[in-house]
């Protein structure tokens, strides 16, 4: 049940990633916020990487290709794409074509891990789906028709892309690393990687962008909530869990928008997310807990 609650936690401080990176997205460069945002994420990781280094280094010898990959597509490219891709679209749109993920996690499970889907799981996810569906479009099918799509919405939907393989593959992550030890180590190799993009297009060691108090608690927030404790709950409930059920839970982010913008923005909660939070509730059940009980 655990497992249940750190991915309930895992998709409200993602829900708030999107809301904060959209904020401060006119102040901070996507490749600039990327970077900083790891960049104290492995300050905080530092101790425990050196504490654990000769072992983890062990491990990295013969596991080198496949940590590699996970900090490429988790580390390096997922919350990079997602920042270019906010610099031009809307939260709205993101949410939207991030609650595709659990659909791509599915059919990349069936071809790289030959999982099968159970018609109880199609029927959820085709529930929780509407829901996400019902919420981004307001309860009106008329607003499908105002939704304007640009060139960020590709970067979203290639960020989700991303995403979805590194959840699938985490079913290969090394077992001799514990959860601490496989987020230090993909942290640190994708932060090398991601220095070598950012000073290779001009930037420098600077934080100019932290002259609003709003820029600096969303990058702190950023740092200690999607990052340090997001990517810790959600590798460990992947191993546990699997990949198919646990993705359903990005699909709760619409309702955790929806409620964050009604206590930090003044938004008022509507019927239609009810509605909304009813059929993603019940996608959940379905896809998850029903085979179970």
């Amino acid at each position: 049940m655990k497992y249940y609650v750190f991915l309930t936690l895992t998709v409200l401080f993602w829900s708030g990633n999107f809301v904060f990176g959209r904020l401060i997205s006119p102040e901070v460069e996507p490749v600039e916020l990327a970077f900083f945002r790891w960049f104290f994420v492995a300050l905080i990781l530092l101790p425990y990487f050196i504490y654990r280094f000769k072992y983890i280094m062990q491990v990295l010898k013969k596991e080198y290709f496949i940590i590699i990959t996970f900090s490429i597509l988790g580390i390096s490219c997922f919350n990079t794409l997602l920042y270019i891709g906010l610099q031009t679209t809307t939260a709205t749109n993101a949410l939207l074509i991030n609650s595709s993920i659990p659909i791509m996690i599915i059919v990349l499970s069936a071809i790289i891990l030959n999982k099968k889907i159970t018609k109880m799981q199609s029927v959820g996810i085709v529930l929780s789906t509407l829901g996400v569906i019902f919420l981004i479009l307001k309860g009106d099918i008329d607003n499908f028709i105002t939704l304007e799509f640009t060139s960020g919405d590709l970067w979203i939907l290639v960020a989700c892309v991303t995403w979805a393989l590194y959840t699938v593959l985490l079913k290969y992550k090394p077992k001799e690393l514990n959860a601490f030890d496989f987020l230090s180590i993909t942290v640190f190799i994708g932060i090398v990687l991601l220095a070598f993009v950012y000073f290779s297009l001009g930037y420098s060691f600077e934080l100019d962008f932290i002259h609003k108090e709003e820029v600096l608690y969303s990058l702190i927030y950023i740092v200690v909530f999607p990052s340090l404790l997001s990517f810790y709950f959600w590798n460990m409930s992947i191993v546990e869990i699997g990949a198919n059920k646990a993705g359903q839970f990005t699909h709760l982010m619409p309702i955790f928008g929806a409620i964050l913008a009604y206590i930090f923005l003044g938004e008022t909660l509507e019927f239609y997310h009810l509605v909304g939070i009813l059929f993603i509730g019940i996608g959940i059940y379905l896809s998850i807990f029903l085979k179970k009980a």
